[in-house]
């Protein structure tokens, strides 16, 4: 059996040139397959033109702009996670799956090794592969009724003070219910594939991807009673900063700003309509990429001098 992707997206960044390195090695493995089970090679042009710099062959290639997503059956993201999230994101309003390669430093998304590109294709071109369809948020910012900025996010969307000096004091409301008033420096609504990212790190749950759940958490709050809470994929959650609050708070989407909240707006949070389908090559195993990256099962004690 073969798979159906014979038009193939590689996006990176142009920047990094171990990224670029492994964008050479996927690029020479799938241009001798062109013409056969490979169709078309799209790059980003400025992927391109690094490659270009660095005398690799690209002329079985033809370089267009990420925008033209549309047209391809599989995108090939070589980085760390930040680049499989962008990639993601674009992708997902066209339904086409996204495979990672890690050139990064955790890896939890992009899970192919450069050591393996080669076999890896070979398995996924094959039809050889598992995919799964991961949950991705919709932020929308609202202003006197109007929504005036939105974005989608694989991993979290964050609330954050803008004035270092300054606390951040909102309410949240679940399906229009008042959960709880906040002081901290902000909160982090993340999706199960998120809950290892940013919301990991302030004490947020590990949420299996499968699950359909948003996990809400405060960053730094000012009181220990304020902790993570979990709520159905189902619901709405929103945010809006206290009338008396004067400082304006940034809205991040996996990373990347989308606008600003000011007292009186409001930030609904809810899932999307679309999800991404994200391809792994055969052996992947969530609970063993969890192990390696968090280090558990390893022995972390200090090992002590033997006594004389």
């Amino acid at each position: 059996m073969t798979s159906s992707f014979s038009r193939i997206l590689i996006m990176g960044n142009s920047l990094d040139s171990a990224v670029i390195e492994s964008v050479a090695a996927v690029v020479e493995y799938l241009s001798k397959k062109d013409g056969d089970q490979i169709t078309n090679i799209w790059i980003d042009e400025e992927i391109s033109d690094q490659l270009r710099a660095s005398k690799v062959e690209v002329n079985h290639t033809r370089s267009k702009n990420s925008e033209f997503i549309k047209d391809v059956d599989l995108v090939i993201a070589v980085g760390g996670d930040g680049t499989v999230l962008s990639a993601a994101r674009r992708a997902s309003n066209h339904k086409v799956p996204v495979l990672g390669i890690n050139r990064g430093r955790l890896g939890f998304l992009a899970d192919i090794r450069p050591e393996d590109i080669h076999s890896s294709l070979d398995d996924v071109l094959a039809g050889n592969f598992s995919s799964e369809k991961r949950m991705l948020l919709k932020a929308e910012i609202i202003q006197n009724k109007q929504i005036v900025s939105n974005g989608i996010a694989l991993n979290d969307v964050v609330i954050k003070r803008r004035e270092t000096a300054r606390t951040l004091e909102y309410r949240t409301f679940v399906n229009d219910l008042y959960v709880n008033t906040h002081s901290g420096d902000g909160c982090i609504a993340a999706t199960p594939t998120g809950s290892t990212a940013y919301a990991l790190s302030v004490g947020g749950p590990i949420v299996q991807p499968e699950m359909d759940a948003i996990v809400l958490a405060p960053i730094c709050p000012h009181t220990l009673t304020d902790r993570p809470i979990v709520v159905p994929g189902t619901s709405e959650t929103k945010i809006e900063l206290i009338e008396n609050h004067g400082s304006p708070a940034d809205i991040s989407a996996d990373g990347e700003l989308i606008g600003t909240l000011s007292a009186g707006d409001k930030l609904k949070i809810f899932v999307a309509e679309q999800r991404i389908e994200l391809i792994h090559p055969p052996g992947y195993d969530y609970y063993s990429v969890l192990r390696s990256k968090l280090y558990w099962g390893r022995d972390t004690r200090r090992r002590l001098p033997p006594q004389e």
